[in-house]
């Protein structure tokens, strides 16, 4: 891909977004949530599977720009493993950090991810 509109991502970034990692839907998820970003229209469907306040599966379907899609399957990574408690901690700029940074006129894609991840988790029991 050595279109130039690419060219303001880092290679973190487009890894991410020509190899999202877990993406689909689960079946039987524990929670799911299902979020659009109003600005921009990038939508973000969430699975996730939960065993003893652990997060142990987590799938992301993603409409929307390089970095929507980058940041949900960063968002997956951070997931997977991790206690609800710290799930419920996930923000945006954790998923960028993850991402090792996106441009900052598309850090707004990575609100998709903290959005899906506080309604998934919105009627878990703690």
């Amino acid at each position: 891909m050595g279109n130039a509109a690419f060219a303001e991502y880092n290679p973190t970034v487009m890894d991410h977004f020509l190899n999202p990692r877990n993406t689909g839907e689960l079946k039987e998820p524990t929670c799911s949530s299902f979020v659009e970003n109003p600005v921009c229209g990038d939508m973000v469907k969430l699975t996730l599977r939960i065993q003893d306040q652990v997060v142990v599966d987590a799938r992301a379907k993603t409409f929307g720009c390089a970095a929507a899609i980058a940041s949900s399957s960063a968002l997956t990574e951070l997931l997977i493993g991790s206690s609800v408690e710290r799930a419920r901690g996930i923000r945006d700029r954790d998923v960028v950090n993850r991402l090792g940074g996106l441009p900052a006129h598309k850090i707004k894609c990575s609100l998709v991810a903290e959005q899906a991840v506080a309604q998934a988790l919105a009627n878990y029991p703690t």
